[in-house]
């Protein structure tokens, strides 16, 4: 069984889980490049696994209705056009074409009903615009406390876990990174490799559990070099009588506006 990324769009991941005759797809936010990864490895489609309901993850499920009926897992707390199974943290799916068991991980902030996909077997991670390489997703629908919950769940998982996310975000995550957390050597070496894979063409991912807690920001905004860089950018107050996890997730939203400004 493998996974295969098909690019769409101008920088989204849309992702294929296979064998030589099944599969699965993970956010078809375009059908085409679906339907034509399908035909060229001569695949069938068993279902439609959904994380958000943003068009560019979820806007290429009609299309693929009209040729394959199949089931659409999608997240219970959000309305999305198509979906068949509405799953949450208390479901676990298993695929018998692939024989491949995915358990669901709430993990709102970025929406309010995002979920996450985990192979345990395989350590495999469809976490759509949660956690990126180097980054996280934009707070649209949730709030920072949700998402720093959401994002430790994430970080909880082996360190061995391959993270597909669903966007090429990686290099602009990786400069924002360096200006929060300057002092990170092995973060300043993951920007140098990344760079030289994107010059090449080659993908930025899928990243690992254990390399995101290593250098992204976002799993590490409690470490104190990143909340003096936020105060040396005058954008973190004084905690003042502050609880210890709501200045956590002061320092989290701080970090979060920033790089939604940074260039």
């Amino acid at each position: 069984m493998h996974v295969s990324a098909i690019p769409a769009f101008a920088d989204n991941y849309l992702w294929l889980i296979h064998d030589e005759q099944h599969a699965v797809v993970v956010d078809p936010g375009d059908a085409a490049p679906v339907l034509a990864m399908l035909e060229s490895k001569n695949l069938t489609l068993d279902a439609i696994l959904l994380t958000h309901h943003h068009a560019d993850h979820a806007g290429g499920v009609a299309a693929l209705l009209e040729k394959f009926f199949v089931p659409v897992y999608g997240p219970a707390n959000e309305k999305i056009a198509g979906v068949t199974d509405k799953v949450d943290e208390q479901v676990k799916i298993h695929l018998p074409e692939l024989n491949l068991e995915l358990s669901v991980i709430d993990v709102p902030g970025h929406t309010a009903g995002h979920i996450a996909y985990y192979a345990a077997e395989q350590q495999w991670l469809f976490c759509g615009d949660t956690l990126f390489a180097g980054g996280c997703g934009r707070l649209f629908e949730g709030t920072a406390a949700q998402m720093t919950v959401s994002l430790a769940k994430l970080a909880a998982l082996p360190d061995a876990t391959q993270v597909y996310c669903a966007h090429e975000y990686t290099l602009s995550n990786l400069r924002f990174a360096c200006a929060a957390e300057p002092d990170n050597a092995q973060l300043q070496a993951r920007l140098i490799v990344e760079q030289d894979k994107r010059a090449h063409g080659i993908a930025t991912v899928p990243s690992t559990i254990g390399m995101e807690k290593a250098t992204n920001p976002f799993l590490r905004y409690k470490q104190p070099t990143i909340e003096q860089q936020l105060r040396l950018e005058g954008r973190l107050k004084d905690r003042q009588s502050l609880a210890e996890i709501t200045a956590d997730v002061t320092v989290f939203a701080a970090l979060r506006e920033w790089k939604n400004n940074f260039r």
